[in-house]
């Protein structure tokens, strides 16, 4: 089995990227108290799953790959059966990679501060705020960062061995 390696690290760079614009999402609106609308609501924090996407195809077998299956789909332009609508099957090679699983609301995601001077604040002078920590978010971005950079090096890495490979 053979994995094409800049499907691979193209997935991570875009999962990684989603991950990036989550985070700037969190940090921009780290004190956002009301909803696009403009009605009364706060802001909560969002995270982000990432999954492999050859999940469990790759131990089901080819008889689930069939054109026929509710999870295949021929693409008479490419030639290319596409299983699951992230991975493709051409010639018995699987591609993998990760793909984001879901972007959801954060558990605590809300914080209730006392600021009788906020214009969202209620009777007791309490209003609540995204429980958002900018340092944790810059941690985040930091990492989902790194590991960003670290799939386009292996993508750099893997152009450069080809190209000594076609040299010899």
């Amino acid at each position: 089995m053979s994995f094409n390696i800049f499907d691979i690290a193209g997935s991570g760079m875009t999962a990684q990227r989603v991950k990036m614009d989550t985070i700037a999402s969190n940090i921009a609106n780290i004190n956002t108290t009301r909803q696009p609308d403009g009605s009364k609501g706060v802001y909560v924090k969002k995270d982000v799953s990432f999954r492999t996407i050859y999940e469990d195809t790759v131990n089901r077998g080819y008889s689930n790959f069939a054109s026929n299956s509710p999870d295949a789909e021929f693409d008479s332009r490419t030639g290319n059966m596409l299983i699951n609508a992230n991975v493709a099957l051409n010639n018995g090679v699987v591609t993998g990679g990760v793909r984001v699983d879901e972007i959801y609301e954060a558990e605590n995601g809300v914080k209730t501060v006392y600021d009788p001077s906020h214009p969202d604040a209620d009777e007791e002078g309490y209003v609540d705020l995204p429980n958002i920590s900018l340092v944790e978010e810059m941690v985040g971005m930091i990492s989902a960062s790194r590991a960003y950079e670290a799939n386009a090096t292996v993508a750099q890495n893997v152009t450069t061995m080809m190209q000594t490979a076609m040299n010899i």
